[in-house]
């Protein structure tokens, strides 16, 4: 008998060009994640418009320091982004040189976070409640007036999401300093690099929601 070398272009070739487009199942899993925790923020920024507009609101101005941060968390998503493709080009050196450069800015980022809020936590302000200048100050503080509580509780959960950001970063940065490298699957890279922009992403969307409500 003799067969067709062009058969497997049916149904065959249909089911192999079906099964390239699969999504990987660790990247659904992180994209569900993600949306699950976006929900969950977006479900808190709520919350907060709904109890400010209830009243007995306090009014408070961040500080300049938690610019710098995000200056810090911005540029990481910058070297995030060139490590993925330095990676992908094998381009080890160049690799390990902005993956490092992405772990030190993660950190910084925290570090300037928590920075920030002790600033707020031992500096006083002048109290604006509902958009009235009171003749008193105070320091803001996660046991105080609702608005502070929210701030806390709200940036608090993003560091705890940056924690675990950070540990992912330190996996990929110990395996990228290992004596050999196995094998060149970005599959992994790629899911912690979408992580880390989520992350990102997220802490933009609560700085800005902070300015305008501040």
């Amino acid at each position: 008998m003799i067969t067709n070398g062009n058969a497997p272009s049916g149904a065959g070739g249909l089911g192999v060009g079906q099964e390239r487009r699969k999504i990987n199942p660790q990247k659904f899993m992180m994209w569900m994640a993600m949306a699950s925790m976006s929900m969950a923020f977006a479900g808190l920024t709520s919350g907060y418009m709904v109890r400010e507009a209830q009243g007995n609101w306090r009014y408070y101005n961040l500080s300049i320091v938690f610019w710098y941060s995000t200056a810090a968390i911005l540029l990481s998503a910058v070297t995030m982004t060139l490590a993925v493709r330095a990676f992908k080009k094998r381009e080890m050196p160049r690799f390990r040189a902005l993956i490092s450069l992405t772990l030190l800015l993660g950190v910084l980022f925290g570090v300037l976070q928590c920075t920030g809020f002790y600033q707020l936590y031992h500096q006083l302000q002048q109290v604006r409640i509902n958009g009235q200048v009171l003749n008193e100050s105070a320091t803001v503080r996660v046991n105080g007036n609702p608005s502070e509580s929210f701030l806390f509780i709200i940036a608090g959960l993003h560091l705890v999401h940056l924690l675990g950001g950070i540990i992912a970063l330190l996996i990929v940065f110990f395996r990228a300093f290992r004596t050999r490298v196995k094998t060149y699957s970005p599959t992994g890279l790629e899911i912690v690099a979408t992580y880390w922009h989520f992350v990102d992403i997220l802490w933009l969307y609560l700085f800005v929601f902070f300015l305008v409500n501040q």
